[in-house]
């Protein structure tokens, strides 16, 4: 008798252990004690038959009573928890939600996707080429003879076995030439890589968009028309164009391609450089020896081609200074121009 009365003001003790117990604990606790196989006041219960009835009186009166002052421990522990939950769980409910993180295209692919889908509504396709060329397909297809000076303005990044990173996506107007036969009409947007500076204008890594138009009977008149009307879509129907002289080995004549200033509509700012006009594209008609490299008859058959940087142009488009802003993880430059996409044309 004596070592259960002993074991039960040992096991008092653990009351002081109930008001501090979190929400994670307090089971553990309860089981300990009052478990119904291993509990320890459950153990102490169970021999209370064994004693004789003097003994078991005053044994099973103090195992009772102190059951009932653990029972309402743990009753006021988890009221006391479940009061505490209940008010944190208030308190959230009357702050301003948080906005939930949401994905969205980066404005140079939503300047991509708005100029390829000018063009498909033109009669273009979208085609596609690898970013790992040769030097043929590269250079050489397009009328870029060995050692011209015209390389040294597209410095390359050079992989072994006489690949390199595609300079420009005109190569894949020659597999697309060489795949098909005319009337061809493609748009060619990808990634294209130079061993250019990484400053306010310029990238190693940029995207550009090409086009071909390969059929009989086509004229610059058609390159003008085109050009123009995507213009007017994509700008605004009250831009106008301008074509200047240029040279590019792989069109003859070549004209670089002006549009009004999108910022200023003309009057002149710092966008334009005060001339009102933004320089926005490359364009000419295809080099006949273009056109034979890839066997189509040049004596037949007339195309024209331009390129356009989508940077650029969104650079153009929103008066944006600096390149490099779009390669920065600066999400708050990048989500002001979450709902462009579709935007003024």
């Amino acid at each position: 008798m004596r070592d259960l009365l002993a074991a039960l003001a040992e096991l008092r003790e653990r009351l002081k252990e109930i008001p501090q117990a979190d929400e994670r604990r307090l089971p553990d606790v309860k089981t300990e004690i009052l478990g119904r196989k291993a509990g320890a006041l459950t153990r102490i219960l169970g021999q209370v038959p064994q004693l004789d009835p003097a003994s078991r009186k005053e044994v099973g009166g103090a195992a009772n009573a102190l059951k009932r002052e653990f029972e309402a421990a743990f009753d006021a522990r988890e009221r006391a928890l479940k009061h505490a939950a209940a008010a944190v769980s208030g308190v959230d409910l009357t702050l301003p939600g948080r906005a939930a993180w949401r994905g969205g295209l980066h404005l140079i692919t939503q300047v991509v996707d708005e100029i390829c889908d000018i063009f498909r509504e033109l009669g273009f396709t979208r085609a596609v080429g690898p970013e790992a060329e040769t030097e043929w397909y590269n250079f050489g297809a397009l009328n870029f003879p060995k050692d011209h000076p015209a390389i040294d303005a597209q410095d390359s990044f050079y992989l072994d076995g006489g690949y390199l990173l595609r300079t420009h996506t005109s190569p894949v107007q020659v597999r697309t030439m060489e795949q098909y036969r005319p009337p061809i009409r493609v748009v060619s947007p990808g990634q294209c890589y130079r061993r250019d500076p990484f400053d306010p204008s310029h990238s190693p890594v940029f995207e550009q968009i090409e086009g071909l138009v390969v059929d009989e009977g086509v004229s610059f008149v058609d390159l003008k028309a085109t050009l123009s009307a995507w213009a007017r879509r994509f700008f605004g129907a009250e831009t106008r164009t301008r074509f200047s002289p240029s040279y590019f080995p792989f069109t003859e004549p070549s004209a670089d391609m002006q549009a009004t200033c999108a910022v200023c509509r003309g009057a002149g700012c710092p966008t334009c450089k005060h001339t009102g006009w933004i320089e926005i594209l490359g364009s000419g008609m295809v080099h006949p020896a273009v056109l034979d490299n890839c066997k189509i008859d040049s004596e037949r058959y007339t195309g024209f081609a331009f390129g356009m940087g989508p940077a650029r142009i969104a650079m153009a488009r929103h008066g944006i200074p600096d390149i490099r802003l779009f390669f920065e993880s600066d999400v708050q430059f990048l989500a002001q121009f979450a709902d462009v996409a579709g935007g003024a044309r």
